[in-house]
């Protein structure tokens, strides 16, 4: 028991052991029940005397906070639970501590600022990513066991996995193959999610005060990563073509970014899909004005109709585009398991920072995931998603048409995940998400999505892919109550405002 004694402190150091001792019984950290070190153990660890110990033990019994079983030794005496600790509101924090409290609140406050939300006893969800309750638990544990009774102990171990575990890049570059994505093994890295793969070319590409394009609207954590980071978002409007790459050149001359963030297949949250021409156009783009591109390929597979497009990655000559994916996103959030695919000396740099970030991505679960997948069975897995994920889309769009005011507008997506809805003129995201949180139904507000949260105001992001056509058709009912009490508390006051003359 690692207990702290000053032993140039007055305070005697029965009563250190004593204080400290007490502090851990009263705050839960030392549970009921909990068996302590025979004093002469704890009086060998600490190096003091074992009357010391016996002291503290005897004072802590009298408290009624210790008591001792013969013949079995000293435990902590369970007692009448405790009314809550209240917030430590008034805590005197040192200096450091009271400098991260006068900061800025976290990026995700600023984009949906604190309101009073009522909980609903049953709310229906349209965030998050797939169903996890689609995805087959019982053939991945089964890979699981597998791997530990071939594998055993090197299942558990590092195993100097900088790059990954070796088959499972050699098979995602056999899953990539099969999408026309060329790439080989030793290009391949494993991250722990997109979200770490984003994280590391950040990190090997640029310092604070350097500028990213992105698209306006895109990824919320991509916007918040960037600007933990600080640096400086410059935003790209989107059409139902994608990021409108036309009007990016001058841009790029003004404001000169060291990278290109961009979601050309289904792109989170709009859906749109980036254009054959302007995938082109944005290559040769970064190419002339030597900017890297980060290529976010998260949902490419699930498509439901229209034409498949390259990714940007197999029009790249060479070394222009950093290509990153996840299996997270197509079979489980839990994973954790996501890629990246670069060539050139900019992959070492990868390699190494996610070498001293987090050492490797857990290796049981990547040797699992090799197991379960492979070409034909994610193959399976994508169309059986794909038809699963369409059947949910057009119920969302045709209880959008039911249930919703004509005025709300929606370009239905050909894949991916959601569904992005502008309001009717003059109504905010933000005022609609405590009355939907009441009527029971949850969604993304489209603040979080620009790099000025502002500019999201009227819109809103549905996951439809989450529920089932069901629940997706009571979702949008209780969200078209919802909007209703909306428009009339927002239409009442201007009613008062500007009464009609008789």
């Amino acid at each position: 028991m690692r207990i702290p004694l000053d032993r140039q402190n007055a305070l005697p150091l029965y009563q250190q052991i004593e204080r400290y001792l007490r502090e851990q019984i009263l705050s839960g950290q030392l549970a009921p029940e909990t068996r302590l070190p025979a004093s002469r153990q704890l009086a060998q660890e600490l190096g003091v005397s074992r009357i010391t110990v016996n002291n503290a033990y005897a004072q802590l019994e009298s408290e009624g906070l210790l008591y001792s079983r013969e013949g079995s030794g000293v435990y902590v005496l369970p007692r009448t639970p405790a009314p809550p600790v209240a917030d430590a509101a008034g805590a005197i924090w040192p200096l450091w501590q009271q400098a991260i409290e006068r900061d800025d609140p976290p990026y995700e406050s600023r984009a949906t600022p604190p309101r009073r939300i009522v909980a609903h006893p049953k709310p229906i969800a349209f965030t998050g990513v797939g169903d996890r309750r689609e995805f087959p638990i019982k053939e991945f544990v089964r890979s699981i066991q597998d791997v530990v009774r071939r594998d055993g102990a090197a299942a558990l171990a590092y195993g100097g996995l900088d790059q990954g575990y070796t088959p499972l890049r050699t098979t995602l570059t056999h899953v990539l193959g099969s999408q026309g994505i060329q790439a080989h093994p030793d290009h391949v890295l494993i991250t722990s999610g997109s979200q770490q793969a984003l994280a590391l070319v950040c990190q090997v590409l640029l310092k604070p005060g350097d500028v990213v394009l992105v698209e306006s609207p895109t990824y919320n954590l991509a916007l918040e990563l960037f600007r933990v980071l600080d640096l400086q978002i410059v935003g790209a409007p989107v059409d139902e073509q994608g990021m409108c790459v036309e009007r990016l050149e001058p841009l790029l001359q003004r404001r000169h970014p060291r990278l290109i963030y961009t979601i050309p297949n289904f792109q989170n949250p709009t859906g749109s899909c980036l254009s054959g021409g302007r995938r082109r156009q944005l290559v040769a783009l970064a190419d002339r004005y030597n900017i890297p591109v980060l290529e976010d390929d998260f949902v490419g597979d699930l498509r439901y109709e229209g034409r498949v497009q390259p990714a940007l990655k197999t029009l790249d000559p060479g070394g222009r585009v950093i290509y990153t994916g996840t299996f997270s996103k197509m079979l489980m959030p839990g994973l954790r398991v996501g890629f990246l695919v670069a060539e050139g000396p900019v992959f070492k740099r990868l390699v190494d920072m996610k070498r001293v970030s987090d050492l490797t991505t857990p290796t049981l679960m990547q040797r699992a995931l090799e197991a379960y997948v492979n070409v034909g069975r994610y193959q399976a897995h994508v169309r059986r998603s794909g038809r699963l994920y369409r059947q949910r889309r057009d119920a969302m769009l045709a209880a959008i048409r039911r249930h919703l005011p004509a005025e709300t507008e929606v370009i239905p997506p050909h894949g991916g995940l959601f569904i992005w809805l502008r309001l009717p003129e003059g109504l905010s995201c933000l005022d609609l998400l405590p009355l939907a949180a009441e009527a029971g139904v949850e969604y993304a507000p489209g603040t979080r999505f620009f790099p000025i949260p502002a500019d999201g105001e009227s819109y809103l992001r549905l996951n439809f892919a989450t529920q089932p056509p069901a629940e997706i058709e009571e979702g949008i009912r209780r969200l078209a109550s919802a909007l209703h009490r909306l428009n009339r508390s927002v239409v009442a006051p201007a009613q008062k405002q500007h009464p009609s003359r008789r």
